[in-house]
Parts: structure tokens; C-alpha cells; sequence
């Protein structure tokens, strides 16, 4: 009886993210020959994290040594400058500044200057007038300057990565049941009645990975909390030349609000990141019931909310007041004004956090009969999706030569 049925594909990846599109590259260029299908709810590809973020190929300095999120960031990020190089699509090795604007920050930042050196990322530690060498408008009492940090266009990358898979890629494809027998494979059904067979299937879902999980029967014990991030556009590019981040919390894995100039020469100012009421709640206005629900029943929002309400009550503040995130951005940028900020589109982040409220820090991949689930994958996956493709594809393969 094993495998006796006809099946559309070998692997079937749900997600047409960065993560799904390059664990489908990877397969291929692997496994020649492997039929590969992605499975997109949405009307085209990359449309949510992929599309939506700052568009920055990070570096890997504020990731723990030896975390998953730290040797597929540095490997990554140069894998990303190649792979644009060699089709073509725009990005630019721009560096980066990291910068102290009171003395309280200094040992957080000395901290990052060791675990960069760690990672093996070059850093160069700098004082106040070395900082405004790179940033005439920026202050602070010292910086360090990364040297490896870019900018991409990541939905033309996911583009690029998608076509030379030679993936069959289905947009409009929303799973909305999963069948999977040890002995057969698995099916899933469309919202559209579509029904299609796989021998494996990879799950990079995204905003909905936890989801998927539990649709295939496997039980993730996490559950992704989404947490909106919110951006402004600077009327006057000229105060920006680069990039320029604050000094993180290391208590939060969020980097904090910072200045992007893009591969289109407009500079980003944001994200904050405050609690989601939709997994696609892209503003305070997207409320879905049901998600919420689910978010809120979750015992690990709420330890996480009172571990964490001081830090949130901060970036509600500066989601509600616009005055609140110009006074924010001053710390960096002290000639900025509030009429300077124009409103942008926001991003939506999948953060998965454990039952005791504990947010997961690093890139989370498990395996089940017939699956494999990418459950953690918010920043810097994009930087990372070449490594974190190829070890997802590795995983799949490895099942799917023992089903075979």
C-alpha cells in the first residue's frame, strides 16, 4: 500500500514567502528532478513579511554566538549581496551605525562590539565627531560602524527565486485542511476545492505556520503572536545618509525605532511593534475576531504582556501619538520634526512565543511524519532565507528519501 496513489508532487511548500520560495530553490539545485509545488494564499508572492519589512540585509551582530539567527545572518547576508549581484537586483553594501546616545547605553553597546567580534562581523567603535563623519545629522555619545549591513529588494529577490526553482508556483491557494497518512502522503485542500497530493510537505507559512502545523496534525506548542510595525517615510531624505539604529534591548528582540535609507533613496523611520489584532493586522483597524481569540487564550500572551507591560505601554504610546515617536526618533536625529514624518505601510511580525511566555529567539525548524514546519522565521530571515532554505531543504529531502 505505501505510496500507492498518484501524487501531483514530491514536496509541497506552503508559503510563497522568502523562506518557502528559497527552501523550493534549494530543493531543486539539490534534488534535480524533485517536483516541487508552493502554495500561496495570496493573490501574488511575497506579500507579507517579505514584502513588508525595512528591506535590510543585517549584518548578524545582535544575534547570541552559535544561535541559529547568528551563523545563517553572517552567512546570509553575504549569500544575499551575491545572489543579487548575479541577477541583477538592486542592493548596495552600505554599512550601518549603532549608536549610544547617553552613557547608560555604552555597556550594551560594548557588548555588541565583543559579540560582533564573536560572529566574526568587523566593527569599528566610534566617538561623537567620528559619528557625524557618516552622519553630518546624527548625535550620540559613541557608535560602532558595521560594515557588512546592506539593502535589498526582497520581493524582487523572491521573485528571482521562484522563477529559477522551477517550482510550479500557485497563487490564490489558500490550505484550508491537511490529510496526512504515514503510509500514503499528504493532501491538502484549497479554499477553492482543490485538492493536491505530495509524498512532503514543508510548512513556511509565516504569520499562519502555527496554523499549518496543527492542520497536519502536529502539535507546535508555540503560537505565533503578531506584533504590527509601524513606519514613517522622512519628508527631508537629506538628514539621513545610511543606516542608523539605536543601541537594542537585549530583554526585547526588537531592534528599536531606526533611520533605513532604501535601495530607492527614500529613508524609513520605524518599526515600533505593538500587539496585532489579526495576524494580518496591518493597522488598529484590522480586527479578526476569531485570531484575537486565539492570541489572547494563549497562556503565553499573557505572561508575556506582564513581563513585558512597561516596554509595551511605551510602544502603544508611540503608535497612538505621533508626537510620542517624533520625540523617540530625536534621540537620534535631533533636527527631525513631527511634520517630517509621513505615514507608511506597516509590517506585521510572527513572533512565536512558548507557553510560559517565553518569545523564541532564535529560528525554530521541526519535523513530523511527512513534515517539516519553519515555526520561528521573523528577522533577519529574509537576510538569512539562502542558509535557512538550504537546511530546510535538507530536512525535506532526508524525509522524502525515507518515505520513497
Amino acid at each position: 500500500m505505501r505510496d500507492r496513489i498518484a501524487h501531483d508532487g514530491d514536496v509541497l511548500v506552503i508559503g510563497g514567502g522568502i523562506v518557502g520560495l528559497s527552501t523550493a530553490w534549494a530543493i531543486t539545485r539539490a534534488a534535480p528532478g524533485t517536483r516541487v509545488i508552493v502554495l500561496e494564499k495570496e493573490p501574488d508572492l511575497a506579500r507579507h513579511q517579505t514584502g513588508r519589512n525595512s528591506g535590510v540585509i543585517h549584518s548578524g551582530i545582535y544575534y547570541r554566538p552559535g544561535s541559529l539567527k547568528a551563523r545563517y545572518a553572517v552567512r546570509g547576508a553575504a549569500e544575499m549581496v551575491k545572489f543579487c549581484a548575479e541577477y541583477g537586483i538592486a542592493h548596495a553594501v552600505t554599512g550601518k551605525l549603532i549608536v549610544a546616545t547617553d552613557r547608560e547605553e555604552l555597556p550594551r553597546l560594548h557588548a555588541l562590539v565583543q559579540r560582533g567580534r564573536e560572529n566574526g562581523i568587523p566593527v569599528r567603535e566610534l566617538g561623537p565627531a567620528q559619528i557625524t563623519e557618516y552622519e553630518p545629522e546624527v548625535r550620540g555619545v559613541a557608535a560602532i560602524h558595521v560594515g557588512t549591513t546592506g539593502i535589498c529588494d526582497y520581493t524582487a529577490v523572491a521573485r528571482q527565486l521562484a522563477e529559477a526553482s522551477g517550482a510550479q508556483i500557485r497563487c490564490g491557494a489558500r490550505v484550508v485542511q491537511v490529510d496526512r497518512r504515514p503510509d500514503l502522503g499528504v493532501a491538502v485542500r484549497t479554499a477553492a476545492g482543490d485538492v493536491l497530493r505530495a509524498r512532503v510537505l514543508v510548512n513556511c507559512a509565516g504569520l499562519h505556520c502555527d496554523e499549518v502545523a496543527r492542520l497536519a496534525g502536529d502539535d507546535p506548542d508555540v503560537r505565533i503572536v503578531p506584533f504590527r510595525g509601524e513606519y514613517y517615510t522622512l519628508a527631508r531624505p537629506e538628514l539621513v545618509r545610511g543606516l542608523v539604529y539605536p543601541v537594542p534591548d537585549p530583554a526585547f528582540p526588537f531592534l528599536g525605532v531606526h533611520l533605513t535609507r532604501g535601495i530607492d533613496g527614500s529613508v524609513h523611520i520605524g518599526p515600533n511593534a505593538v500587539p496585532a489584532l489579526a495576524r494580518e493586522g496591518y493597522a488598529w483597524s484590522v480586527v479578526r475576531p476569531r485570531e484575537l481569540a486565539s492570541t489572547l487564550g494563549w497562556p503565553g500572551s499573557r505572561h508575556l504582556a506582564r513581563r513585558h507591560w512597561r516596554h509595551g505601554a511605551g510602544e502603544l504610546r508611540r503608535s497612538v501619538s505621533k508626537a510620542a515617536f517624533t520625540s523617540a526618533v530625536r534621540r537620534l536625529l535631533p533636527g527631525v520634526r513631527e511634520e517630517d514624518l509621513v505615514p507608511a505601510p506597516a509590517g506585521v511580525r510572527a513572533q512565536a512565543v512558548l507557553r510560559d511566555g517565553t518569545l523564541v529567539d532564535d529560528f525554530l525548524i521541526r519535523q513530523g511524519v511527512r513534515t517539516v514546519h519553519v515555526l520561528n522565521a521573523p528577522s533577519p530571515a529574509a537576510t538569512a532565507a539562502l542558509p535557512i532554505g538550504r537546511e530546510v531543504a535538507r530536512r525535506a529531502l532526508e524525509v522524502l528519501e525515507q518515505v520513497r
